[in-house]
């Protein structure tokens, strides 16, 4: 039974970082969308680990890859994010100060290495990064708690089965 919830739990948080992946909020200005996975990364990877986080996201790459909807760069800069905000949260523990600034280091980071790759200024992809980050920091911490409680429900009632 355990394997078989670890994988389900698998499978809906790949699904989550799919689907909000997908869905990018306008900014004020051109070319500062927001994309709506990354409050939600910082918050999978503070409740179910780092491992489940990780699994997960790269998971959501590959079907983004098979679907079209990403392509390696877009894979590699999201591995970054990853990579760092899992760094932050596995070193310096879930607490709300760390998950907040988590996911806007990650792209932070992200961007960096985004202007490296491409040869080109990463200020300028940094400050369009801001509006994002700011979301970010402002809706890791209230989904990190919502993913709590979705967390400890299902526990209960996988154990209130159990007891039966």
């Amino acid at each position: 039974m355990y394997n078989t919830r670890r994988l389900t739990e698998t499978a809906l948080l790949t699904t989550l970082i799919t689907v909000s992946g997908a869905i990018k909020l306008p900014g004020f200005i051109p070319g500062t969308e927001f994309q709506l996975s990354a409050p939600l990364a910082v918050a999978i990877c503070g409740v179910f680990g780092f491992t489940k986080y990780i699994t997960a996201g790269i998971l959501s790459s590959l079907i983004g890859l098979i679907l079209g909807t990403q392509n390696l760069l877009n894979v590699g800069i999201a591995m970054i994010f990853r990579l760092v905000v899992g760094i932050c949260v596995t070193g310096l523990g879930t607490s709300w100060p760390v998950l907040v600034l988590a996911g806007p280091l990650g792209s932070s980071v992200a961007r960096l290495a985004l202007g490296g790759i491409l040869g080109k200024g990463a200020i300028p992809l940094l400050l369009a990064a801001v509006p994002g980050m700011i979301y970010t920091a402002l809706t890791a911490w209230p989904l990190t708690l919502l993913l709590k409680k979705v967390k400890l429900q299902t526990e209960r009632v996988v154990q209130s089965g159990v007891q039966r």
